[in-house]
């Protein structure tokens, strides 16, 4: 309202002055004609020229015409300079708007809203729907990136693991520490635990911490939890991850360089292959968890148990079948030395006429190697020598001599001795082989037995002599192997092949794995149980076991049906008494499952490689809706910079000086009008300080000035005020001031309009 007040004043002041300049040329106009018509001045004089020129008249109403066309004029001009100022303001501000915002959208913030002005601003309502898309793409991408980091971190992490669960399985410790130092490496965890549980003995099953890894560092562990005991135990017991975020101060700290502190959170995994527990796995971070840390250890846990089963098995089977190949050098080699001995004492007995002498040189000989009796046809004891004393328990021939041999034979045993005792008193074949007696004590001594009878030159028994070797110990290890032999049996895929690969003996979880009868499966061969395009690996495997070196690794067999199936085997060669090659036994343990996941595995990595592309295809089109944008936003940029133009060139011509400052005080727009007004040339006041127009005196004395040209001092804005400017002469010629104040973003600018006030009146 007030500039609109404005525009009418200043109009009706140029009005005014048209009318005034209009007055002066009435009365000059007839002035002159007064004079050349030699009227007198005076008001009959001047009836008398108006009654005879009718011109006179004509101009006696140029004021008049002059005042109101002036008026009109003035206030279409200023009305178009004001609504040119306000449009070049709005633009502007527009402008500074738009390029504040793209501005954020390039510096990706994009939490800011574009003010639209109006329902036609249809520039807004473009920079917000791609400020949203961009926003919905970016988040989009995000999710995805996430996505696609935890899938390849999960991915990668079961292929490393999995390499290393396939080194270091001979050797426990070595494994567990590499296990858990890079498990917790790879989860960013700060300390671990590996333990395995020690079921020797049924009746004390606890935990063993095999290893442990914190801070870089190596620890040497050396501590036992009960089964059940604590949080470890109760892991185990229960069959459950446990995930702690809370922790009790006592019960873990983690000690680097900075001191001590209390984890965040702890992750105890139960180690379960087969419903069976095999270990624990304990991490403690200063960090929580993520969802997929958790999964992804859980699925690494049931690998590790898995590979610690193999390794158990592995170690206990090549330790059984170590003592088994002792066991039988051991046994064939006592059982050649009893088949000499024998043979010496049999030809001994048959010269005993012949060399009675030395009978007794040879029997203290014996009784030196041998356990030694003599027994009548009855069977009572009638000599026993120190070693028959010392091995059944007893101090002196006084408590053995008089006696039954059934003193000496467990009741069970007498079922099958006594008839072999009735034919030796008859004077039967001798008996020799395995025998078991009892000692004084009750216990069972083992022995490698000869019975046989010595006759009277009548070919009558004259006694029964007895002798033998301890085996006591020896057959307590055999039986011990066997049940191991039958408990790895019923837990492994065992196959026993000559070295050419020909089936000898096969336990039932071969026959149903490859699913195979007891018929069908006796004629079968190793090379059947491979496809073809393995068997010069498998050739080249077998040449090795062959040459007694161990094979331990997964492949790939056919059953009956020729389906493919995966299997951890170990194959090891077992030699006869010679040293040489008596067959091949194979143990396997199915890891179809495993296989199977590994390949998963692999085709997911395949398509998140193919995801991958799909992604960056997005990211080449988001890229070139953006530089559609940008190229919109040119556009636009330039369209504000030719309505700018055209305001400029249309204030350029106004009547009035315009004067444009910034705020620090230094002129950008100086127009024709002002050049006029102060004689200085554009070129001379552009980017100099506004200063320059004013003289000292001025600046101090006037309050309005001083503002004005201080860049810190608020200006009198909207307030059309009189005050001098000083020309390129140096002198100060009086004006109307009026201010005009335009705010973009954080930029000022002030626009004087200026109208010289001096009238010359004639």
């Amino acid at each position: 309202m007030n500039k609109t007040n404005t525009s009418k004043k200043k109009s009706l002041i140029y009005a005014i002055a048209a009318f005034l300049t209009g007055l002066i040329i009435v009365f000059l106009s007839l002035y002159i004609d007064l004079i050349y018509k030699g009227i007198s001045l005076n008001f009959s004089g001047i009836t008398k020229l108006y009654s005879t020129d009718p011109v006179l008249w004509i101009i006696a109403l140029l004021p008049f015409i002059l005042a109101v066309p002036v008026y009109f004029f003035s206030k279409n001009i200023l009305t178009s300079l004001e609504e040119s100022r306000i449009q070049i303001e709005n633009s502007g501000n527009q402008a500074h708007k738009v390029q504040n915002f793209v501005n954020k959208l390039i510096s990706n913030e994009l939490d800011t809203e574009y003010e639209i002005s109006d329902n036609e601003d249809k520039v807004g309502k473009s920079l917000n729907e791609l400020k949203n898309n961009i926003k919905k793409d970016q988040e989009e991408v995000e999710r995805r990136r996430k996505e696609d980091d935890q899938r390849n971190w999960i991915a990668e992490g079961l292929a490393r693991f999995g390499e290393i669960l396939r080194k270091d399985n001979d050797n426990m410790e070595e494994l567990s520490y590499n296990v858990i130092s890079n498990l917790v490496k790879y989860v960013n965890g700060n300390q671990g635990g590996f333990f395995i549980i020690n079921d020797n003995k049924s009746s004390d099953k606890h935990f063993e911490m095999t290893a442990s890894y914190a801070y870089e560092r190596r620890k040497f562990p050396d501590r036992r939890i009960n089964w059940g005991e604590g949080i470890i135990g109760t892991c185990a017991l229960e069959r459950e991850t446990i995930y702690m975020t809370e922790i009790p101060d006592s019960y873990v700290n983690i000690t680097s360089g900075l001191g001590e502190a209390n984890p965040r959170s702890l992750l105890i995994v139960p180690l379960i292959i087969n419903e069976e527990v095999h270990g624990v796995v304990e991490i403690a971070s200063f960090n929580k968890f993520a969802k997929h840390e958790i999964e992804f250890i859980e699925k690494i846990a049931e690998s590790i148990a898995s590979t610690i089963s193999s390794v158990k098995i592995n170690v206990k089977t090549n330790r059984l079948l170590k003592e088994s190949q002792e066991q039988a050098e051991a046994l064939a080699s006592q059982e050649e030395e009893m088949r000499q001995n024998m043979e010496e004492l049999q030809a001994t007995q048959e010269e005993a006429a012949r060399q009675a002498e030395k009978f007794v040189s040879f029997t203290n000989s014996v009784n030196h190697t041998l356990i030694r009796a003599e027994y009548k046809t009855d069977g009572t004891l009638i000599y026993a020598n120190t070693k028959f004393l010392n091995k059944l328990g007893y101090s002196g021939n006084s408590e053995v001599e008089g006696k039954h041999i059934s003193m000496f034979v467990n009741e069970k045993d007498r079922l099958w001795f006594d008839p072999i005792w009735d034919k030796l008193s008859r004077g039967g074949k001798h008996f020799e082989g395995d025998m078991k007696h009892v000692t004084k004590q009750g216990q069972d001594l083992w022995t490698m037995a000869t019975y046989t009878c010595v006759r009277k030159e009548d070919d009558s028994v004259e006694k029964i002599l007895f002798l033998a070797i301890d085996t006591t110990e020896q057959k307590k290890q055999s039986l011990d192997f066997e049940g191991q032999v039958e408990a790895l049996n019923r837990a492994n895929i065992k196959g026993e092949f000559t070295p050419e690969g020909e089936m000898i003996e096969n336990n039932q979880l071969f026959r149903d794995i490859f699913d195979y009868s007891r018929e069908q499966i006796v004629n079968t061969t190793i090379w059947q149980y491979f496809p073809k395009e393995d068997h010069e690996n498998l050739k080249s495997i077998w040449n090795e076991v062959s040459n007694g070196k161990s094979f331990q690794g997964q492949l790939r067999m056919l059953d009956r049906i020729r389906e493919e199936k995966w299997f951890r085997i170990t194959l090891s060669a077992v030699n006869d008494m010679y040293g040489e090659v008596a067959k091949i036994i194979l143990l396997a343990q199915d890891v179809t499952k495993e296989k199977q996941m590994e390949i998963e595995t692999e085709k997911q990595t395949k398509q998140l490689r193919i995801q991958e592309e799909k992604l960056r295809k997005s990211g080449e089109e988001l890229a070139r809706k953006l530089d559609e944008a940008k190229q919109e936003m040119k556009n636009q940029f330039k369209e504000i910079e030719t309505v700018k133009i055209r305001n400029e060139r249309t204030l350029e011509g106004a009547l009035d000086a315009i004067v444009t400052i910034n705020q620090g005080g230094v002129i950008e727009f100086f127009n024709k009008a002002a050049e006029d007004l102060w004689g200085m040339k554009r070129s001379e006041v552009i980017d100099q300080h506004v200063r320059k127009l004013f003289s000292s005196e001025t600046i101090m004395n006037d309050d309005f000035v001083a503002r004005y040209i201080k860049p810190d001092e608020e200006k009198i804005v909207g307030v059309r005020t009189e005050v001098k400017i000083q020309n390129n002469t140096g002198e100060e010629v009086a004006v109307l001031f009026l201010l005009s104040e335009a705010k973009v973003g954080n930029e000022q600018t002030y626009t004087a309009f200026i109208q010289q006030i001096e009238v010359e009146l004639f």
